[in-house]
């Protein structure tokens, strides 16, 4: 894994040998767990309260780069103590495949407080998606008009007012060029240069990369066919390429992929950053590996075992793992009046006031505190030339409180138990079909995951509840993940 460490002390009483003992701290970590760390972000003598730091920001707007996996926090509170806040940027982080992990913390911070945010991401994603159908329908009716329904427009095409394709006039001969190159035998990597040479950009003026030219190769748009979701049209759009030439490219394509020998999509693993080994301690990460006759081994590995070989915990097979956690998260929740419990822990912790909130009434009570001082100052005739001067500046200060407060308040999720008791009764019921689903149950419900020889031990983020699994009671016999290839 690729990580960064974030590094936060709060107040000018503390000092940067504050900094220096979370960096080691963090580092030691990192290199425990064969973590190979590519940047760091410090803001020194500024709150967790509030998400007004600007190396914390530039970490997050960092992200979507997708250059690194984990951010590493000495504690998860260097992360954020505004629960809203946490639930948000970890949501921003997660999307972009990154996950928070506490190097001083192996289980997550209070089961409540863990449990309040997953809740607030979960439906927040829910609400998400239930709006992302119902714009999905406008769109689709755009599609099968073969209309431009938004993202980035294709190298060779511009959109005109109408929102239909139509192509570039300068750069188009560039990408039927792009395709008689690779036919003709030039490597990916020397139309790149060629292309940049000639000060090709995408439709967004960046230079062009390995991976944006593999991609328009790909393009389908090019020989005029038109996609989005279920809706394909053939000559929707204005072709570009010759569909001989397109087929030509897609074989010599075809030919030169290697099967890569490792597979490590963060998504395909649920498990990630819960999974511990239960002999030394250390995360177990998925790592996979291709046999000879082609199929794809998946499994978790102790990372003490991959990077330092002083552990001698065996790998695990993924799936079997996962399902079991998955079965044993189910039957938790089936227990009766869980969900009802479930929902009052929830419901107790967010309606308890933001911190951030609460400073700001604190600010607005000694603001209008010095206010009344000073009219009754002004009432007996104390004035001065700067009264009138200090009047406004309170006025301002005041006003602009109030619509601070007024802002936070309507940044606040709106929620009801009677609504939570319904969106969690949908995630009870949910046939976890997909992997989305899957992972959803596990991100909400599952703290960490001790795996030991002899018994898998699941925390929950329920009244930090435990289960114990003796592995004779389950399957043994395929949990060691005999005779997979070397990565």
């Amino acid at each position: 894994m690729i990580g960064v460490i974030y590094a936060r002390y709060s107040s000018e009483s503390q000092r940067d040998e504050s900094i220096d003992g979370q960096l080691r701290e963090c580092m030691a970590f990192a290199e425990r767990q064969g973590i190979t760390i590519l940047d760091t972000y410090i803001d020194r003598a500024l709150s967790a309260k509030t998400d007004n730091r600007p190396q914390f920001q530039k970490m997050i707007k960092d992200s979507v780069k997708r250059k690194f996996d984990v951010v590493i926090v000495w504690k998860l509170d260097r992360f954020a103590r505004n629960r809203y806040d946490s639930a948000n940027y970890k949501a921003i982080l997660k999307k972009n495949n990154v996950k928070v992990i506490s190097a001083t913390e192996n289980i997550s911070n209070n089961s409540e407080g863990i449990l309040l945010e997953s809740v607030l991401e979960g439906m927040a994603e829910y609400f998400s998606a239930e709006l992302a159908e119902k714009v999905s329908r406008g769109m689709t009716e755009n599609a099968l008009k073969c209309k431009f329904n938004g993202g980035t427009v294709p190298i060779g095409f511009t959109v005109n007012k109408d929102q239909f394709y139509e192509i570039d006039p300068v750069k188009a001969p560039w990408v039927l060029e792009a395709f008689k190159l690779y036919s003709n035998g030039k490597t990916i990597k020397e139309i790149v240069t060629l292309l940049n040479l000639k000060g090709v950009t995408t439709s967004k003026g960046s230079k062009l990369t390995i991976n944006i030219v593999t991609n328009l190769l790909k393009n389908r748009r090019y020989i005029g066919e038109y996609r989005f979701g279920d809706v394909i049209c053939e000559n929707g759009i204005p072709q570009i390429v010759p569909t001989d030439l397109f087929n030509k490219v897609q074989d010599r394509l075809k030919k030169n992929t290697k099967a890569a020998a490792r597979h490590k999509a963060k998504d395909d693993y649920l498990l990630t950053t819960k999974l511990f080994c239960g002999k030394c301690g250390a995360y177990m990460v998925g790592e996979s590996g291709t046999g000879r006759n082609g199929e794809v081994h998946r499994y978790y590995k102790c990372n003490t075992v991959k990077y330092k070989h002083t552990c001698d915990k065996k790998t695990v097979k993924k799936d079997w793992i996962e399902n079991l956690v998955i079965k044993y998260t189910r039957e938790m929740m089936m227990k009766d009046n869980m969900i009802e419990d479930i929902a009052g822990i929830v419901f107790r912790n967010f309606q308890k006031e933001n911190p951030a909130i609460q400073l700001l009434k604190q600010r607005l009570s000694e603001t209008e505190t010095a206010l009344n001082n000073l009219l009754k100052a002004i009432e007996e005739g104390i004035i001065t030339s700067t009264t009138k001067q200090r009047l406004l500046e309170l006025e301002q200060t005041r006003d602009e409180i109030n619509l601070k407060l007024i802002k936070d308040e309507m940044k606040k999720p709106k929620m009801t138990k009677e609504g939570l008791v319904l969106w969690l009764k949908q995630i009870q019921t949910m046939r976890l079909e997909t992997k989305e689903h899957k992972q959803r149950l596990i991100d909400i419900f599952v703290n960490a995951v001790y795996l030991y020889d002899d018994k898998l031990v699941i925390t929950f983020n329920y009244k930090e509840a435990t289960k114990i699994v003796s592995l004779k009671e389950v399957n043994g016999s395929i949990i060691e993940c005999a005779g997979v290839p070397k990565p």
